[in-house]
């Protein structure tokens, strides 16, 4: 009753251009994003134009840790200022629709990887509480929700407030994000899906993915919502 009365005072809107739609995404603005699809490389998943390469430019150049990883859009408009409203202004209930359309697009993929838990990216605590909430959380519970896997927010800990990863080139991001995390839980040979929701460099998930590693991990493996344009 309480949501029902939610739903009719705030009516959910498109995530992309903010008309009411009860789906989260509009007939228009789901044909206007689409989806990425082959040929896209088989390592990080960005969309690449030679049919005949298995890889993009970065992946072929930098042997990052993960052993897989998907993302549901490229970074561009309006799926960038969508998710700059999901982190920055406060939309949280956006959340949902990324974390159901996460999900079901990707829960085949995610039953072949076997993955035995879900670990969001963390906040730095100061930022998190400047922020209110951790908006890779809200969609690794979401995700977790919807394809019966756990989700352990308290695994993967931020022990360095690092500054904004857009702010850098490839080399001064890892740089950046030494030492920034550890591992507090027990992961010896759990297969771990790193959720995040940009994949720029790929460096915030391979840093993450080599802890996971010494600390037992078997595979690693990330979902997130956009990312880059491949070559």
């Amino acid at each position: 009753m309480i949501k029902r009365i939610l739903e009719w005072l705030y009516p959910p809107v498109c995530i992309f251009c903010g008309k009411i739609c009860k789906e989260g995404i509009c007939a228009e603005c789901r044909k206007k994003v689409g989806i990425i699809e082959e040929p896209r490389c088989k390592k990080c998943g960005k969309p690449i134009r030679q049919k005949e390469a298995e890889f993009c430019y970065d992946c072929e150049r930098e042997d990052l840790c993960y052993e897989q990883g998907r993302s549901l859009w490229i970074h561009k408009m309006p799926v960038s200022s969508s998710i700059y409203a999901f982190k920055y202004k406060n939309r949280r209930v956006y959340g949902e629709v990324y974390g159901r359309e996460m999900a079901k697009m990707f829960r085949k993929i995610i039953r072949l990887w076997e993955i035995d838990v879900i670990v969001p990216v963390p906040l730095h605590r100061k930022k998190q509480k400047k922020r209110g909430y951790n908006q890779a959380e809200i969609l690794a519970k979401e995700i977790g929700f919807r394809v019966g896997i756990p989700v352990d927010t308290t695994l993967i800990k931020r022990k360095k407030n690092t500054v904004p990863q857009k702010e850098f080139t490839r080399k001064e991001r890892k740089k950046n994000l030494k030492n920034a995390f550890e591992v507090t839980g027990k992961v010896e040979g759990k297969r771990v899906l790193i959720i995040d929701d940009i994949y720029t460099t790929g460096s915030t998930i391979d840093s993450i993915s080599i802890l996971l590693k010494k600390a037992g991990a078997e595979k690693t493996y990330f979902l997130t919502i956009s990312i880059g344009q491949g070559l």
